[in-house]
């Protein structure tokens, strides 16, 4: 059986950059299970029709279609419970709800101000009066100001950076001695700000570039923006 992944792809289609598809990959990894990606772009609504969904990660796991980061995560772990936990035992549970919560209310907020106007250079021309349009309503802002202002916000990234940068030089991984569902929650904001920012966002010895790469290394991916395991 073929598992199928709908992930977010550059103008580069071996460019992947979604936060949410990378946790999707991460746990598909970390649960030892095969799959494949396809290539999909934001104006690309038609390759997922079938989902009933616009946007992905769309996972096709034989008969079953299933979407949304969080509802992939859950649905691997009770549809393959010999594979290793993505999310342990319910305390753990509760813990990795909040490490949720905090990427997607403080870090990627903190993210997408500094890289936006950069991802936009990097996507398919069919995509950018798209990405243009939808980017600009939301914030209230011309990509070209949000660039002016782009160093403004470098400050409160890595002051939101802070409390990751003390657990990781503590301990490895998020979760402790090895990693589950919340270092892939976390992972997949920092390779969407690695992968796509023209800033360089993290020093050599910082403790968050260890720790992305020890993660790259225990699931055995590749350390460019491909989106499969080597």
């Amino acid at each position: 059986m073929t598992r199928i992944l709908y992930d977010l792809a550059a103008a580069d289609p071996d460019l992947r950059f979604s936060p949410y598809c990378w946790r999707v990959k991460l746990a598909l990894t970390h649960k030892n299970l095969d799959y494949e990606t396809v290539a999909w772009r934001f104006t690309e609504k038609d390759k997922i029709a079938f989902s009933g969904q616009t946007k992905v990660p769309v996972l096709v796991d034989g008969e079953t279609t299933v979407h949304d980061s969080q509802t992939i995560a859950e649905y691997l772990e009770s549809h393959y419970p010999d594979q290793p936990s993505l999310l342990g035992a319910p305390a753990c549970r509760g813990l990795i709800s909040f490490i949720k919560q905090w990427t997607e209310l403080t870090l990627h907020p903190a993210i997408v101000r500094i890289i936006l106007p950069d991802i936009f250079p990097q996507l398919d021309p069919t995509d950018q009066p798209y990405f243009r349009r939808t980017r600009e309503a939301a914030f209230g802002k011309t990509i070209e100001q949000m660039a002016a202002e782009r160093d403004s916000h470098l400050p409160a990234f890595q002051e939101a950076l802070a409390p990751l940068r003390r657990t990781l030089s503590q301990q490895p991984f998020i979760a402790g001695s090895t990693p589950n569902y919340a270092d892939h929650i976390v992972f997949g904001a920092l390779r969407w700000a690695a992968c796509m920012s023209r800033t360089a966002l993290f020093a050599e010895d910082d403790p968050i570039t260890t720790w992305m790469a020890a993660l790259l290394t225990t699931y055995r991916f590749g350390t460019a923006g491909d989106s499969a395991p080597v």
